[in-house]
């Protein structure tokens, strides 16, 4: 019993140091890790939008450029919302928040065709873009009854204007009879003056 103890113990830094060859071997031969997967389009999109306001005027338009021609080539669900996303996203020269509104519209109408983080990005961006065009049109009407209420201010500065005008003539025209009538007045009395104290008529 002793002797196959001490057997064992002597054959365990045996079994030790072959255990640790075939971890050592296993490990040299394990494959690589698979790489890691490609980031979703959602992700790209959101990369694309965040960074578009910021970018050069000629970045930007080449950016549209590209994803126009892509959603033009192939209209996949994918390219035609990248396209949409750049058209909803303000600070560039080619924003258009109508034409935006029109595309995702369209897009979600078949919801079918996009991945779940597609439709939630297309969602959003078209509450979004329709809250933008609120604000919008309440602009305008502010802007429009604003301009209607100067130029309506304007107009009756200018009828008061010819009218205080008028009025300045006819005082003008008033005051001169005036004057004439008092220096006819006057005439008449220094004429009369001079001849009761006998002097020459006046010529």
């Amino acid at each position: 019993m002793r002797l196959e103890f001490r057997a064992l113990v002597a054959c365990a830094p045996l079994v030790l140091a072959l255990s640790g060859c075939t971890l050592v071997d296993e490990w040299r031969h394990r494959p690589p890790p698979p790489p890691p997967p490609p980031p979703s389009a959602a992700r790209v999109d959101l990369e694309l939008l965040s960074r578009l306001p910021t970018d050069a005027p000629a970045r930007q338009a080449a950016e549209l450029a590209q994803a126009r021609h892509a959603a033009d080539a192939a209209p996949t669900a994918t390219h035609r919302l990248r396209y949409a996303l750049l058209l909803a996203t303000p600070g560039h020269a080619g924003a258009d928040p109508v034409a935006a509104q029109r595309q995702l519209s369209e897009i979600l109408a078949s919801p079918d065709t996009l991945t779940a983080e597609e439709r939630m990005l297309a969602t959003i961006e078209l509450g979004q873009v329709e809250r933008q065009l609120t604000l919008l049109a309440t602009n305008r009407r502010l802007r429009e009854r604003t301009t209607a209420q100067t130029q309506a201010t304007a107009v009756d500065a200018r009828r008061r204007l010819i009218a205080e005008q008028a009025e300045n003539a006819k005082l003008r025209k008033a005051l001169a009879d005036a004057q004439a009538k008092i220096d006819a007045v006057t005439h008449i009395e220094r004429s009369i003056g001079e001849r009761a104290s006998g002097g020459s008529p006046p010529r």
